[in-house]
């Protein structure tokens, strides 16, 4: 999710000239087996009076299968359709990054030009940054949406030109040097954007309908915006304390390039045929696309230009998620097999993510489903041989700890996980394709975990440097002592991190997140256990306390105490 900002302005009257236009692609009923199997997996996804989402399958040309399952409208009733409309979040860049080859193509720029060239005031921070350095987020430039307060507060309602958005964040210190990192980045598809508008003369709306939706025939996809009515849209939703609610308001004159669009299946699969042709890129500027960029080090980055690059069940995939609030989207390319599977969700909280659903769906397509995973129960002692802290690299670990019964894992930076077991050795995560596998040597101990992420063949691979794991202990302090904490502090304009004491609990919320406990380390330091990070409470000149401090992701973020 996301990734997934972007970012809109109007494009109705386009619509009224495409009507006719484009390729129409084969009907081809699935083998009954193959319906079935979808179906049945979509229907315990998205129960009928929930939101629920849209799906096209397509093999070699012809619909496999296409239906909605779900509700268009809760207020209304109004069911789903297949060919209804949804944000599409961060399936835009691929969009983008299309555009930029297509320039590139009739040379009106080159990938390896320095921003500046076309983005005269840019500050650059002393480095080179290349339009490839954009497109493959590796540019180390800071991402908007990453920034505290950003996507959480009132500034998100706020209408922006493509000036003011690149404004909010031009600033901001440089992450990385360009190329030594990859990082997943909104701002870059930002400047991407006004690039195009800079070099093409056009707005991006107007480049991306006149050049790629009006000749593809994609007759429902638009440039959104917030202004005109979309036809058959559907409503986007999210999950509150009591069922789905109404998704937050975002002004669409944020997400821009980096996620602006939306479109129905349909339209995604009419993309999907003309990326087998030469309509809209030389073949030569697709594989290109399609290629993984190499860092300065030698590491793949497992990302192209606006796709990311990967496998599933031994073939190659290049697919790509979007999300922004009240929808969900995935769209899934076998290139080999001619395989292509698009979901788009009116929820961004499913139960089953789309990405999920989208390789399970691939699998059965070419015949190679995932099997089922089924929970074995194994005693604290078996789960114990596997606590400790396994090296991915010398900057990223898992650890693994077993409570309750039950195993977890955390990656360096990340949240907790309950991992089950499916054997003695093999571990699963619920709703995920994601699966784990422990290798023990002729002893039994086990000295390297294996993780194979996301459906992928290939593992990663961490190796075992202890065998415990320096738990955090919360320490014994007055609880009394927390009604010194409780309090509003400002992270960002906007962005509020709440304390409040409930009985000999502390607890946090942050502006539009869940209360989360913290638990005390010292006196004035705390941790979190859901995920990897830590608050520290910072006294003032006068014994009071003024501020805290939000340890998080390798950064240190002040909050002073609103008054």
């Amino acid at each position: 999710m996301s990734r997934h900002r972007a970012r809109l302005l109007a494009f109705s009257l386009a619509l009224v000239l495409w009507c006719s236009a484009g390729p129409v692609l084969a009907q081809g009923p699935a083998p009954a087996s193959l319906a079935t199997g979808i179906d049945a997996m979509l229907t315990a996804a998205f129960p009928p009076d929930q939101p629920g989402a849209a799906v096209i399958v397509v093999k070699d040309g012809k619909v496999l299968f296409r239906k909605a399952y779900g509700l268009a409208s809760l207020e209304l009733g109004v069911r789903l359709q297949p060919d209804m409309v949804f944000r599409l979040g961060s399936v835009t860049k691929q969009f983008t990054a299309a555009a930029i080859m297509m320039l590139a193509e009739e040379g009106k720029l080159s990938l390896q030009d320095p921003i500046e060239k076309h983005l005269a005031d840019y500050p650059t921070q002393g480095h080179v940054i290349t339009i490839e350095h954009l497109l493959t987020h590796t540019s180390g430039i800071q991402s908007y949406t990453d920034i505290p307060g950003w996507m959480t507060t009132g500034k998100i309602v706020q209408d922006m030109s493509v000036s003011e958005l690149v404004d909010g964040f031009k600033k901001e210190p440089m992450q990385f040097a360009p190329g030594t990192q990859y990082r997943y980045n909104n701002s870059a598809y930002v400047l991407l954007g006004a690039i195009i508008e800079k070099v093409s003369g056009q707005t991006y709306e107007q480049f991306i309908g006149e050049r790629i939706f009006k000749p593809l025939g994609m007759k429902s996809a638009l440039y959104g915006s917030n202004a005109p009515i979309i036809p058959n849209r559907a409503q986007g939703y999210t999950a509150g304390p009591n069922g789905p609610v109404n998704a937050r308001y975002l002004s669409m004159t944020q997400p821009y390039s980096a996620g602006s669009l939306v479109a129905s299946v349909d339209d995604l699969a009419a993309w999907d045929a003309a990326l087998y042709t030469e309509k809209l890129l030389k073949r030569q500027s697709l594989d290109r696309m399609w290629t993984a960029y190499t860092l300065q080090d030698g590491k793949s980055t497992d990302y192209g230009y606006g796709w990311a690059i990967s496998n599933l069940r031994r073939r190659r995939t290049v697919e790509h998620g979007g999300g922004i609030f009240g929808f969900v989207t995935y769209g899934l390319r076998l290139p080999e097999d001619r395989v292509y599977v698009a979901l788009l969700c009116n929820t961004d909280r499913p139960k089953a993510s789309p990405g999920y659903l989208a390789k399970r769906i691939a699998a059965l397509v070419i015949g190679k489903p995932f099997p089922e995973p089924v929970a074995i129960t194994l005693d604290t002692k078996a789960l114990g041989r596997y606590t400790g802290v396994y090296e991915i690299d010398k900057a990223t670990t898992r650890t693994v700890v077993v409570e309750d019964g039950k195993l977890f894992t955390q990656r360096s930076g990340g949240s907790r996980l309950e991992a089950r077991p499916r054997s003695e050795t093999e571990f699963f995560y619920e709703n995920s394709l994601t699966w784990l596998q422990f290798v023990v040597d002729a002893n039994g101990r086990a000295t390297e975990m294996l993780v194979y992420p996301d459906g992928r063949d290939d593992p990663e691979r961490a190796v075992r440097v202890s065998d415990t794991v320096e738990t955090r202990q919360a320490a014994r302090v007055d609880p009394a002592l927390y009604e010194v904490y409780a309090g509003e502090y400002e992270l960002a304009p906007g962005f509020i991190l709440t304390v409040t004491r409930e009985g000999d609990r502390l607890m946090t919320q942050a502006t539009g997140q869940s209360k989360v406990e913290i638990f005390p380390s010292s006196e004035t330091e705390f941790f979190l256990k859901v995920v990897d990070a830590r608050i520290s409470f910072v006294k003032g000149p006068d014994g009071t306390v003024d501020q805290l401090i939000l340890h998080q992701g390798g950064r240190d973020v002040p909050g002073k105490r609103r008054r």
